[in-house]
């Protein structure tokens, strides 16, 4: 059965968000990250850059959540568009990829965690907004991401625009952009997108964003521990 290595943030939120609309067989392995359990040797064995998600699909390990979608996608033959839209396809996932996801994390770092930096808050929160711009304009005219069918870009949007509020750090996120609005309420009433929003209620977490939570995910930032003598 596929192993699926999960914690409940943006990324392994599409992932889930696959796993429940193609009505695949799954077993969740959580890893807190907040306690830095990704940072273990065990998990260190499944994804050399210690992030989340990852899945093991008896055997074959995949990580990275675009690599998985497009792993199960085809593997499926599912949510993978069309031969005549895959350019389109690639292009638009690539653009959540790279510039959605990475964009909202640093908001969100410059925002709640290092505040001290106006200019660093004011560019990434801008940029959110250019591309969250950009996203409306495409859907102006159109009920999917990609050509005419529900796709893994739809998906993998999902999963960060499920978090746009807490981005943004406003409750308002959306209203400023109607056609990405529309598009993500239409993808957030789907019976799938509620099971994987329950499957992220059917763990606890550590919440606190203690110093352990800030030497997990930011180890970098931390001189490493003393060795002992």
């Amino acid at each position: 059965m596929l192993k699926f290595y999960f914690h409940h943030t943006p990324n392994p939120m599409k992932v889930a968000l696959f796993l429940e609309e193609a009505e695949l067989e799954y077993e969740v392995t959580p890893v807190d990250t907040f306690k830095g359990e990704q940072h273990t040797p065990a998990f260190h064995s499944i994804n050399p850059n210690e992030k989340l998600p990852a899945i093991d699909d008896d055997g074959t390990i995949v990580f990275d959540s675009n690599a998985i979608l497009l792993y199960l996608a085809e593997k499926t033959g599912r949510f993978n568009g069309t031969p005549d839209t895959r350019g389109e396809l690639l292009s638009w996932l690539m653009f959540i990829a790279t510039g959605v996801g990475p964009f909202s994390g640093q908001c969100v770092h410059f925002t709640y965690v290092h505040k001290d930096s106006r200019y660093a808050s004011n560019r990434y929160r801008r940029e959110v907004q250019r591309h969250y711009s950009v996203l409306d304009s495409h859907l102006a005219d159109r009920e999917f991401m990609v050509g005419n069918e529900y796709s893994i870009v739809d998906i993998a949007g999902w999963g960060w625009l499920n978090f746009a509020t807490r981005v943004l750090n406003d409750e308002n996120a959306l209203d400023a952009t109607p056609n990405l609005k529309r598009w993500f309420q239409a993808i957030d009433t789907r019976p799938a997108a509620a099971q994987a929003r329950a499957l992220s209620q059917t763990f606890t977490f550590k919440a606190e964003f203690d110093e352990e939570t800030q030497r997990s995910l930011f180890p970098q930032n931390f001189p490493p521990a003393a060795s002992a003598v």
